[in-house]
């Protein structure tokens, strides 16, 4: 065969055999930030003073629920709380956990061709965001959230404007490993625990930004679900979100004079992972967690594999 035929040959081999990118699949769009937090509130005029009055969120009509409301840090990231279902006596008040994507199509296709479970199509809310929700493999709920083009007025607020992380309980670290780091792609920040060689909470970051999710391990790899011998305190103590602030005390001070740490206990202290934190709890028990970006010393149990938020 001549050199013109070899090449010829070659040049229709090539436009038979895929590309490399649609041999892999399609590409994961950028995760780079947590959204929001959903929880369950059996007084919601007492969980609007929390969030309000206390932690200077702004409260905005929900969109993605109308009997809800949405407690802005930022215009890409809040609380959502929605009334607790009637008849409900679970002590569960963790409803879902969400990050922002910036191309909620793309996110959908991309976790169904790596197996996992999607509806059948995107929702869409008055104001143009988009979102779909997914169960993660012990069953927490997931929402991938497309903020609208056009976002919510919400003014700095002076305690925090960065929800920088959230987590929830899990019993099977392996389990959830290939969903949250096979298929997200989220890394090792640190990990850590009560006791220096059994780490129980596990802090994976985003992909493409500095947000993470914590891991909260409880019971045995074996079993699912809120364990049976579990008070509604401990699981408003687990499942959690966190507010990063440059400095806990400074925030302290804040909150403190501006008559905002009622029917709160805590005050200011260093955590394992060595960063200053302040730990408060709405009226349903969900924790409320003021951290510091930074470590001030070595931290427990593991060292940062990754880098800090910086605001």
């Amino acid at each position: 065969m001549s050199r013109r035929s070899l090449a010829c040959a070659g040049v229709a081999l090539a436009m038979l055999l895929p590309t490399a990118s649609s041999a892999q699949g399609p590409a994961r769009p950028p995760l780079a930030s947590v959204s929001h937090i959903a929880v369950y509130a059996a007084d919601p005029a007492k969980s609007e003073r929390f969030y309000v009055h206390d932690l200077g969120a702004v409260k905005q009509p929900d969109p993605e629920q109308s009997s809800g409301a949405r407690y802005y840090f930022s215009p890409t990231q809040f609380v959502e709380v929605l009334p607790l279902p009637a008849g409900d006596h679970s002590i569960n008040r963790l409803a879902h956990v969400a990050f922002n994507t910036a191309n909620a199509a793309q996110m959908r296709t991309y976790l169904a061709a790596h197996g996992v479970t999607v509806p059948a199509a995107l929702s869409t809310a008055p104001d143009g965001s988009r979102w779909f929700s997914v169960t993660d493999p012990e069953g927490t709920v997931v929402q991938f959230m497309q903020p609208p083009a056009k976002l919510p007025t919400v003014p700095v607020n002076p305690l925090s404007s960065h929800i920088m992380h959230f987590g929830f309980i899990v019993h099977n670290r392996a389990n959830e490993d290939r969903f949250y780091k096979g298929v997200l792609g989220l890394k090792p920040y640190w990990e850590g625990g009560m006791k220096e060689d059994h780490p129980t909470w596990i802090s994976l970051q985003l992909p493409d930004g500095r947000d993470w999710i914590e891991y909260m391990v409880v019971g045995t790899p074996d079993t699912k679900g809120i364990p049976a011998d579990m008070s509604a305190a401990n699981l408003g103590v687990l499942n959690h979100f966190a507010l990063g602030v440059p400095d806990t005390r400074t925030a302290y001070t804040l909150l403190w004079n501006g008559d905002r740490l009622q029917g709160q206990d805590q005050v200011p202290k260093i955590g394992r992972d060595a960063k200053w934190q302040l730990n408060l709890l709405d009226p349903d028990g969900t924790r409320a967690e003021l951290m510091e970006f930074h470590a001030i010393g070595k931290p427990c149990c593991s060292p940062f594999a990754a880098p800090d938020p910086e605001k």
